[in-house]
C-alpha cells in the first residue's frame, strides 16, 4: 500500500542507534553473553533477573540443549519483540549477516513449536498440564500476539515463509481451542488481538479476525473463569493470583464496550484499546469506536502526565483517579508510552482528528525515546518526571525510580518494544484514508502511495523539532487530497480552530492557503504536480501548568517546545533543584548546543533560587518573607536526553510565582 524512507536528521540518528548498537547488544542480552549486571525494574524478591536465557529456553523446549526454563512467564516475548524490529531494520538497511542469524532465530522456533501448534516455553518446560489452564496470568495468547506481529513483519520484509506457518499453526490452534463450547476464556494480558489482526491481514484468513472479535467481547464477563482455573489449578500455590484479584486490574470487569474509564494495568489498558480501534476501523463497529473515544478522553485529558507518560501507581503500574499524577512515585512504563502511540495510530485509521496525532507526537519525542540512554545499551522501564536520589535511597516506596538507566531489567519488555516502534516509525508519519494522505508527524521523509488506483509520491523536509519550517512536495491525480495537521500547542486551550490561523502560514506554489481546519487537519485537494507547499510556524518556549486539579504540580510549571518537554539536571543547574522558581513573564532563549548530550535545542533563562534565610523552621507563617533570593542562570535540556550524564538530580517541574529579588 505505500512505502516510506525516513531521511530526518533527528529521526534518522536515532533509527541507526537501534541498528547498530541496540539490535546487536540486545541478542547478545537475550543469549546471555553481553557481560551486564541485569537489575530488577524494582524491590520485588521474585523477580528473575541473574540472566535472561530467553534464547536458551528455546533452544531447551526445541531439544537441543537441555535445562530448566528462566525468567518471566512471558520471557518469550523479548525474543519476538527483537525479530520484529529486526524485520523493519532490514526494510531500510539490508544486512544479509542480521538477517541470516534472524532466519536461524525463525528456525529455533519453529523446532521449539509443539505438533499442535502450541508455543509457550514457560509452560512446555514447567508445567505442561497447564496449557490454557491459567489464562489469567500466563500469558500464553500474550506472547503469542508478539509473535504473530513479528511473523507478519518479518514474512513481508524478507518473504520467510516458515515464520509465517509456525505463525498460522499456532493461530490455528488457538482457532481449534477457543470460542463458544470451547475454551470460553481469553488471555488476562490483552495483546493477541493486536497480532491476530496483523495475521489477517497478512493472509486473508477471517477466522483469525473473528477470534480477535471473540476475546475482545468476551473480555467483561471472564473473571468468573479466571477463578475457577485458578481453583482447578494443581499448582495453586506458584500462582500469582492475579485471576482471583480486581478485574479492573485486567479490563475484566465490564464489557468493553461500556467501559468510560482507563483503569488497571496501563499497557494492558492502551493494547486493548489499540486492538479496539484496530478492530473499529476493520469492522466498522461503532460501539467500539465509541468505547475508544470515551477512554482517550478520559486517559489525555485526567490521567496523562505532560511528557505522555502513564500509570500513576507502581502498585499494579497502573492508573489510579481522575488528576492523581504524582511526580515523585509515578510510573510511567515505556511501554505504556509505546502502546499509546499504537492506539493513536489506529484511532487515526477510525477518524481523521488531528487530537490523536498530537498524543503520537507527544509519546514519540518525550515519553518513549526518555526509555533509552543515548548510547542504545541502557535502559528506563519506569520514566519520572522529579528525581532525587537521595529520597530515592530511602524511600521504599520509591525503588522502581533509577536515577540512571540500568544496563537491562530483569522484567524486559520495554527496550525491545521501543526497538520494534523506532524501527517502524515509518508507518506513523502518514495515514492513508481512500482518497486521503494524512501527514500527521513532521519528518522528513519520502514516500510512494496507491491513491485512487494512482500513484502518488510525497516528500517532508523539515528541521522540526528544532525549526518549525516543514516544506512538502506532492504529485497525484485531482481525486487525490492531503490533509496537513495543525500542531495543538499552536492553540491557547490545545484546541485547534480557525482562530489557529493566525498563529501559522501555509502556502501551496508561493500562494497563500486560507482554507479552515476540520478537526486539526486543513485540506488541499489535487491535482499535485510537485509545486512546493510551506508550513512554517513559530516554536518558542512556553510554560505549562496543570489542571488545578493535580494537587501534586499546583504552584509549578513545566517549560515545552513545540513537542518537546523540558528538564531541569543537577548537571547544569546544581542541587536541590526544589528551591528554583521562575516568574510567569519569563524570558527564555533558546540555542542549538553541541556536546555529550548530542546536537540539542536548550533552553535558558534567568530565574531564582530561593532557600530558608536564619529562620530554618520547618513551617513559618505565609506572610513571612524568612527566605533569601538569590538570581541564578538556569538551563533546560530536552526530557528525552537526561540521565546520560551520570547520577543527579532531575525534575521537569519548575516552581513559579511573581516575586521579585529584594
Amino acid at each position: 500500500m505505500e512505502k516510506v524512507e525516513i531521511k530526518d536528521g533527528f529521526w534518522s540518528n536515532y533509527r541507526e542507534l537501534v541498528r547498530s548498537e541496540m539490535i546487536p547488544y540486545q541478542w547478545n542480552v537475550l543469549n546471555d553473553r553481553a557481560g551486564i549486571t541485569i537489575e530488577k525494574e524494582r524491590t520485588d524478591g521474585g523477580s528473575p533477573s541473574e540472566k535472561s536465557h530467553a534464547i536458551e529456553n528455546l533452544k531447551i523446549a526445541a531439544g537441543r540443549t537441555k535445562g530448566e526454563h528462566y525468567g518471566w512467564i512471558f520471557q518469550d516475548s523479548d525474543v519476538y519483540k527483537w525479530l520484529e524490529a529486526v524485520a523493519y531494520s532490514l526494510q531500510e538497511h539490508p544486512d544479509p549477516e542480521l538477517q541470516k542469524i534472524a532466519d536461524e532465530t525463525v528456525d529455533l522456533i519453529a523446532e521449539a513449536q509443539d505438533e499442535d501448534g502450541y508455543l509457550h516455553t514457560y509452560i512446555q518446560l514447567r508445567c505442561p498440564d497447564l496449557k490454557f489452564k491459567r489464562l489469567g496470568e500466563a500469558h500464553e495468547l500474550y506472547c503469542a500476539g508478539h509473535f504473530f506481529e513479528a511473523a507478519t513483519a518479518y514474512h513481508a520484509v524478507t518473504g520467510n515463509e516458515k515464520v509465517l506457518e509456525v505463525a498460522k499453526k499456532w493461530a490455528d490452534c488457538l482457532v481449534r481451542n477457543f470460542g463458544p463450547g470451547k475454551i470460553e476464556g481469553t488471555d488476562g494480558h490483552e495483546e493477541v488481538e493486536i497480532g491476530l489482526l496483523k495475521l489477517y491481514r497478512s493472509t486473508g484468513e477471517k477466522r483469525y479476525l473473528d477470534l480477535a472479535k471473540y476475546f475482545m467481547d468476551i473480555r467483561g464477563s471472564v473473571m468468573p473463569f479466571f477463578k475457577k482455573q485458578l481453583e482447578e489449578d494443581p499448582h495453586r500455590e506458584s500462582a500469582w493470583g492475579i485471576g482471583n484479584g480486581d478485574g479492573r486490574y485486567l479490563q475484566a470487569d465490564v464489557d468493553v464496550t461500556k467501559q468510560t474509564v482507563a483503569r488497571g494495568h496501563a499497557v494492558r489498558q492502551v493494547y486493548l484499546t489499540t486492538a479496539m480501534a484496530d478492530l473499529a476501523a476493520e469492522t466498522g463497529d461503532q460501539e467500539y469506536l465509541d468505547a475508544c473515544k470515551r477512554l482517550w478522553e478520559d486517559v489525555t485529558k485526567r490521567q496523562m502526565y505532560i511528557t505522555g507518560g502513564i500509570g500513576s501507581t507502581a502498585n499494579g503500574e497502573a492508573f489510579t483517579s481522575d488528576y492523581d499524577l504524582p511526580l515523585g512515585t509515578m510510573y510511567c512504563e515505556t511501554c505504556a508510552s509505546v502502546g499509546m502511540v499504537f492506539w493513536a495510530r489506529q484511532m487515526l485509521r477510525c477518524e481523521s482528528r488531528s487530537e490523536y496525532a498530537d498524543v503520537m507526537e507527544r509519546e514519540l519525542y518525550n515519553g518513549t525515546i526518555s526509555g533509552m540512554a543515548l548510547d542504545g545499551k541502557h535502559f528506563f522501564y519506569v520514566n519520572p518526571l522529579s528525581v532525587d536520589p537521595r529520597k530515592i535511597k530511602n524511600d521504599p516506596l520509591k525503588t522502581h525510580v533509577k536515577p540512571v538507566r540500568p544496563s537491562w531489567l530483569g522484567c524486559a519488555c520495554c527496550p525491545p518494544n521501543l526497538a520494534r516502534l523506532l524501527t517502524s516509525l515509518d508507518q506513523y508519519i502518514y495515514t492513508l484514508k481512500d482518497d486521503t494522505i494524512l501527514v500527521n508527524l513532521f519528518i522528513g521523509s519520502e514516500a510512494e502511495f496507491e491513491v485512487s488506483g494512482s500513484r502518488a509520491f510525497i516528500a517532508q523536509e523539515t528541521e522540526y523539532p528544532h525549526d518549525g519550517t516543514i516544506r512538502i512536495k506532492v504529485t497525484g491525480s485531482d481525486g487525490m487530497k492531503v490533509g496537513i495537521r495543525i500542531p495543538g500547542f499552536l492553540a491557547d486551550d490545545g484546541v485547534v480552530s480557525s482562530a489557529t490561523k493566525a498563529a501559522y502560514t501555509l502556502t501551496r506554489g508561493g500562494q497563500k492557503v486560507e482554507t479552515d481546519p476540520e478537526k486539526g487537519y486543513v485540506y488541499l485537494q489535487g491535482p499535485f504536480t510537485g509545486e512546493e507547499i510551506i508550513f512554517r510556524f513559530e516554536l518558542k518556549p512556553e510554560l505549562y501548568a496543570a489542571n488545578p486539579f493535580v494537587e501534586s504540580m499546583a504552584g509549578k510549571a513545566a517549560l515545552m517546545r513545540g513537542p518537546v518537554v523540558y528538564c531541569l539536571e543537577e548537571a547544569d543547574n546544581g542541587k536541590d533543584l526544589e528551591t528554583l522558581a521562575v516568574s510567569a513573564d519569563t524570558e527564555f532563549t533558546y540555542a542549538r548546543e553541541q556536546g555529550t548530550l548530542g546536537n540539542i535545542g536548550v533552553i535558558t533563562a534567568k530565574g531564582m533560587r530561593k532557600k530558608p534565610g536564619e529562620n530554618t523552621a520547618l513551617y513559618r507563617k505565609i506572610r513571612s518573607r524568612a527566605y533569601s533570593k538569590t538570581e541564578v542562570d538556569l538551563k533546560w535540556i530536552p526530557y528525552y536526553a537526561w540521565a546520560n550524564r551520570g547520577e543527579g538530580e532531575m525534575t521537569v517541574f519548575i516552581k513559579y510565582d511573581d516575586f521579585q529579588l529584594e
